[in-house]
């Protein structure tokens, strides 16, 4: 197998080649640290992995042994958010800037039992709080479609390495979106799973409540390989469910007889070209025999709101342990109370504190009752919209973001409109279920051909159904999924 530049290849051609002895799993590691440097530019690594050369030897002993390893010398980059034995984690911070990680999280262990090999982490907005991919301490990541623009956020490198082809999957960690709205941004699949469908244990909390692991990838089959092992229950997370994993490329044959539901909500403030390829994709659904109308969920005008009266609370909480007391940054202060002051302000960059800041206002005394509790009886009244759409549509589509990709610097003075960007997203993760985007078209922005992407949403446990509509997607060409040009 001759690897192209651009890695246009799939992870089930790689895992194929390696298993054929067509190539190895350690060349598959030279050529995907060759892709990194070359596009650099990018700024979507953090970090290589040095133990990923040792992983891939490891690897081709097992394959020589005679052991079945579905994932087989495949490349892969993980969220910087996920911890790997002896790597820094540095969830973007300089809070973390120096830690190395004493564990292996649980999704990213699966990974490597599998054959999978660690090749670095990627960039994020820091300690996952963000929607463009800028609020990294190491640097914004850069789309690899226009450059001068946001992959998205919080899994901008994850997204971003897929794309350029450094490598054909990534995982990301998805609070409100960030898998989904990068992987629009980006033109490649990003798949939140159902609440608890893939363990948490391992991935450093955002929102506890909110976060899910999810793949990003280019082909329908690829993410049905990640899936398969990464999904599954896990003892170590109490939130983890008993949902053994079948996940399967669909066909256009599952297109035939879906009920699709168009959220009338979503259908207002989208641009023209994100408008134009949701047009684009209902008819295609239609031309494959599946049926399409509208469904309104009047609660999600409240999602926004809702989402961050829970986020914001639940990040104070988990960062509280941020103090450089234990481990992490620890800057001097004179006392103890000083040290932990100096810390906090030096250690997190100005949209954690912000969070932090609403987060801790809104569980203070006297304002709980007014705005968490509150927050969680709209979270309910959401799900419960949900579960009644459900009774009349299979799946739910919605735009995965109202616009393409936006300029670096074109939101960061506004924080409510930067927010905003994730008004088709948040509720999916309000309500536990599972969502895909879709890499389904492009709307051109000043010259360049911008992806945009669509938003399918299943019941809970139905993480399988959106897969098999991915590849039934792909079967009819309603997919856009390409490597980026080079810059």
């Amino acid at each position: 197998m001759s690897l192209p530049p651009t890695h246009a290849h799939s992870a089930s051609e790689f895992i194929r080649a390696v298993q054929l002895g067509e190539t190895t799993p350690a060349d598959l590691l030279d050529a995907a640290r060759t892709r990194a440097d070359a596009a650099g530019q990018l700024n979507a690594l953090i970090s290589l992995n040095d133990q990923a050369g040792v992983q891939a030897a490891a690897v081709q002993s097992r394959l020589e042994a005679g052991e079945t390893l579905p994932l087989a010398g495949l490349p892969i980059i993980i969220k910087d958010n996920l911890n790997l034995t002896g790597t820094r984690t540095t969830c973007g911070s300089r809070m973390l800037e120096h830690y190395v990680s004493p564990y292996t999280a649980t999704a990213v262990q699966r990974l490597m039992s599998a054959g999978a090999v660690i090749v670095g982490k990627a960039n994020m907005d820091e300690f996952a709080m963000g929607s463009s991919g800028e609020s990294s301490a190491f640097g914004p990541t850069l789309n690899p479609w226009d450059t001068a623009r946001v992959t998205g956020g919080t899994s901008s490198g994850s997204a971003a390495v897929v794309a350029a082809g450094l490598t054909p999957v990534s995982l990301g960690s998805d609070t409100g979106g960030s898998v989904r709205q990068p992987a629009a941004l980006c033109g490649v699949y990003g798949l939140k799973p159902t609440y608890g469908r893939v363990s948490r244990y391992g991935l450093v909390a955002h929102a506890s409540s909110l976060d899910q692991i999810g793949p990003l990838a280019r082909h329908a089959t690829d993410l049905a390989l990640l899936m398969n092992v990464i999904a599954g229950h896990d003892p170590r997370d109490a939130t983890s469910l008993d949902a053994p994993p079948v996940f399967t490329a669909g066909t256009p044959e599952d297109l035939r007889g879906l009920r699709v539901g168009v959220i009338t909500e979503s259908l207002g403030g989208n641009t023209v070209g994100v408008g134009a390829v949701l047009d684009a994709t209902l008819d295609a659904l239609r031309g494959a025999g599946a049926s399409v109308g509208e469904v309104s969920l009047p609660a999600l005008k409240h999602a926004i709101a809702t989402y961050y009266l829970i986020s914001m609370p639940e990040a104070s909480s988990n960062l509280a342990r941020y103090d450089g007391m234990v481990y992490g940054t620890r800057e001097p202060g004179g006392d103890v109370l000083g040290s932990m002051t100096r810390t906090r302000e030096r250690g997190f960059g100005r949209e954690v504190q912000r969070r932090i800041m609403i987060g801790t206002y809104a569980l203070s005394s006297g304002y709980y009752d007014a705005y968490y509790s509150k927050a969680t009886r709209v979270r309910r009244l959401i799900a419960d919209e949900f579960r009644a759409a459900f009774g009349q549509f299979d799946v739910l589509v919605t735009p995965t973001s109202p616009f393409p990709a936006f300029r670096l610097g074109e939101k960061m003075s506004d924080p409510l409109t930067m927010y905003a960007a994730d008004v088709d997203t948040v509720a999916v993760n309000l309500a536990g279920l599972p969502a895909l985007s879709v890499p389904a078209g492009f709307e051109q922005v000043d010259g360049k051909r911008l992806p945009v992407g669509i938003q399918f949403i299943a019941p809970a446990l139905q993480d399988e159904l959106l897969v098999r509509i991915a590849g039934g997607l792909e079967g009819i060409g309603a997919v856009q999924a390409e490597v980026a040009p080079p810059q």
